[in-house]
This record gives C-alpha cells, sequence and structure tokens, in this order.
C-alpha cells in the first residue's frame, strides 16, 4: 500500500461539514479501494509534515483562499512543492492545490476576469473526457515553464497540468459529490457568485460525473511513480551488486 498525504488547505462549510464531512474525508472516500493510505496534515494552520518524505505522496485539497494572498501557510507550502519536485516524491494538486503547485513552479494565478465556473464541467484530455465539478474564479493563468496541458475548457486554459511523472495538477474537484456542491450552492454562493451562475449550476446538478474515472487517474499516477522507483531502485542495487 502507498501511503498519500493529504496537505489540507480549507475547509468545507460550518452548514455542511456534520453531515457530508471536511475536505480530506471527501478524498479518502474518492481514492478508496485503489491501494492507497492516507495520513492528515492540516496545513492551513500551520501543521506540516516533518518533512517531504513522511509519506510517498502528497495531495493538495481545494481551498476558499487564493493561493496569491498573504497567508502565513502559504509561502512554507510552496517551498515543500518544490521541495518534493526536487526529490521526485510525486504530488496531486487539485483546484486550490492545482493553482498552488502552478504559482510555486513559477506560473501565475489570478482571480479570472471571466468569473465563475460552477458546477458539472467537461474537460477535454485529449484521450479522452471527463465531467466533473467546478466551483472556482481563480484559475491558473500563465503555466509554468515546462508544465504540460493536459486539459482545457474555453473557460480554463489550464484546467490540468502534469510536470513530468512528479506532479499531476486538475482545477475541478472530483471529490465534489452531487450534493457538496448542492449545498455550496446554497450557503456559500449567494452573494459571492453572480445568481445566473448559480441557477445554471442548479439546473445541471444532475449531469452523470466522471469522478471515478478521475480518481482512477490519480490512484494509476501515484501507483506508477511507485512501481517505476521501485523499479529504478531495484536496477541501481544490481548495478552495484
Amino acid at each position: 500500500m502507498m501511503q498519500i498525504g493529504i496537505l489540507q488547505t480549507g475547509e468545507s462549510p460550518d452548514a455542511l461539514r456534520a453531515e457530508m464531512g471536511d475536505y480530506p474525508d471527501f478524498f479518502e472516500t474518492l481514492l478508496a479501494g485503489r491501494g492507497l493510505t492516507f495520513r492528515r496534515f492540516a496545513v492551513l494552520r500551520n501543521e506540516f509534515p516533518a518533512d517531504i518524505h513522511a509519506c510517498d505522496g502528497w495531495l493538495i485539497t481545494g481551498s476558499r483562499f487564493g493561493a496569491y494572498e498573504d497567508h502565513p501557510w502559504i509561502p512554507p507550502l510552496e517551498d515543500f512543492i518544490r521541495a518534493a519536485y526536487a526529490a521526485h516524491v510525486p504530488v496531486v494538486g487539485v483546484c486550490f492545490g492545482h493553482q498552488i503547485i502552478a504559482q510555486a513552479m513559477g506560473g501565475k494565478v489570478e482571480k479570472y476576469q471571466g468569473g465563475w465556473s460552477v458546477g458539472p464541467t467537461t474537460y477535454d484530455f485529449g484521450d479522452r473526457s471527463y465531467t466533473l465539478n467546478a466551483w472556482h474564479q481563480d484559475q491558473v493563468t500563465q503555466k509554468p515553464e515546462g508544465a504540460q496541458v493536459l486539459a482545457t475548457t474555453e473557460f480554463c486554459e489550464n484546467a490540468a497540468l502534469l510536470y513530468d511523472d512528479r506532479m499531476f495538477t486538475v482545477q475541478p474537484h472530483p471529490e465534489f459529490r452531487r450534493e457538496f456542491i448542492e449545498g455550496l450552492i446554497r450557503f456559500r454562493g449567494p452573494g459571492l457568485v453572480p445568481d445566473p451562475i448559480l441557477k445554471a449550476a442548479t439546473d445541471r446538478l444532475d449531469t452523470p460525473l466522471d469522478s471515478l474515472s478521475m480518481a482512477d487517474r490519480i490512484a494509476q499516477f501515484f501507483l506508477n511513480h511507485q512501481a517505476n522507483t521501485q523499479t529504478a531502485k531495484t536496477g541501481a542495487e544490481k548495478l552495484r551488486a
């Protein structure tokens, strides 16, 4: 089993948390049964791992905060991301996680002038499309040098990025179920997201999602990295023998 450290950078709304859980719960449910175990670190409260090798890989959650905002835990998180990349420790980022990784690696994150993306949205990954729930205005407007764009939409140019075999990031939320998006529309959206966007998202709530297929892709990214690392280690040991 491969142990994944969940770096929690946000919390679900108080009105939803007791019934639906918090962000780490969502990811553990999404990725269950795929050869992974989990540890949690509330980095938004400055609870960081001892070092980048404390787990076999890392997953950075979504957040209501902006990657460009001034919070004491953001600079050390960026340092952690860069250290993990340099050491070939795999990292997955989702929404805020996608954005903070891009920013840490030299890209640009902004409050997008085009507005919000909310609810079921289809992303073209080239080999196939995934329909996943979105909830964001911030986005990566300039990708880091060397990052490969894996998915795009008309609204979000850099919707998924790959940093060779070390980091895989996506803007949408495969971990957000229909019920949670509905809750966000009710409790977090009013006064924040324009009403027509909330109405259009509500009308699409029953759209079938590809969350489990994206969960397979995320888990396979981690497991492939582990397998490749073990193969390289075995080869090096044979050369030394």
